[in-house]
């Protein structure tokens, strides 16, 4: 299903690369973030190479819906019982490092800390 023979998240998919996995199916996969920022944090990825949110089509509008279904059940499994937060990067501003699209799926016991750091 994936498609880019030089993107590591596509070598993950494929086996090529070791993950810690959490979730798999037909469309997407789950796996622990080798850097956590939380006690949870989880990389959901679609198994077709999308590079960028802002790339996704109507035709990726299944596998987008069923990445907001499934966070929320990869973080209760993983132990984020009381909420969690999902980001997606995108492109140079949003800071995207892996150029294959991908969801942070974070939570823990407790708070996290804010979204944004704001200046004041």
């Amino acid at each position: 299903m994936s498609n880019d023979k030089d993107c590591i998240f596509c070598k993950i998919i494929r086996g090529e690369i070791p993950s810690s996995k959490v979730y798999e199916d037909d469309a997407l996969l789950g796996f622990k973030d080798i850097h956590p920022s939380a006690p949870v944090h989880v990389l959901l990825i679609p198994k077709k190479h999308i590079a960028r949110l802002s790339e996704a089509s109507a035709d990726d509008q299944a596998v987008l819906g069923r990445m907001m279904l499934v966070a929320p059940q990869i973080a209760r499994e993983q132990g984020s019982v009381d909420g969690l937060r999902t980001i997606i990067n995108d492109g140079r501003v949003g800071r995207q490092d892996v150029f294959h699209l991908h969801m942070h799926v974070l939570g823990g016991p407790g708070p996290l800390g804010r979204m944004i750091a704001r200046d004041e």
